[in-house]
């Protein structure tokens, strides 16, 4: 009995493989002219705790291709791809560009990177001082609607 459990366990698993979330492969020739332009002290962490999922360098994990984990992994990948990647920034226009530098403003302090991919990834944690530059920075973009 317990062998038929452990059978059919093992073989649920292995059939629940074939479910997965497809991550669009990025363009073949991607423009670096068109990649953020931030400060040299605001590139690097952009770079560590934003880029796996607001980029396509994209550093696909092992669990990133087991279900279930690789439903979370990748669907996270893809919802952040289309919030804003950073190396499509050129091609943005000047309207979601706003909204985007109000998001990291926003968001830096508590959300993102997000606690889960922290859990995991240690060098993507950002200090108190890291946030606060990134939200300076985001800040000193945002331009004032007039009313």
């Amino acid at each position: 009995m317990l062998k038929h459990i452990l059978i059919w366990t093992v073989g649920t698993f292995i059939v629940l493989q074939a479910i997965q979330i497809d991550i669009p492969e990025p363009p073949k020739n991607i423009d670096p002219k068109n990649e953020i332009q931030a400060p040299k002290e605001i590139m690097p962490m952009l770079k560590i705790s934003c880029y796996d999922c607001h980029s396509y360098q994209t550093k696909m994990p092992w669990y990133g291709h087991v279900f279930p984990m690789s439903l979370e992994v990748k669907s996270h990948v893809k919802e952040g791809r289309i919030a804003v990647n950073f190396q499509e920034w050129g091609h943005y226009d000047d309207a979601k560009k706003q909204k985007i530098y109000k998001g990291i403003a926003k968001t830096i302090n508590f959300q993102m990177p997000m606690p889960m991919y922290l859990s995991i990834h240690e060098d993507a944690k950002l200090s108190k001082k890291e946030r606060k530059q990134i939200k300076t920075w985001a800040q000193s973009h945002i331009v004032e609607e007039e009313r």
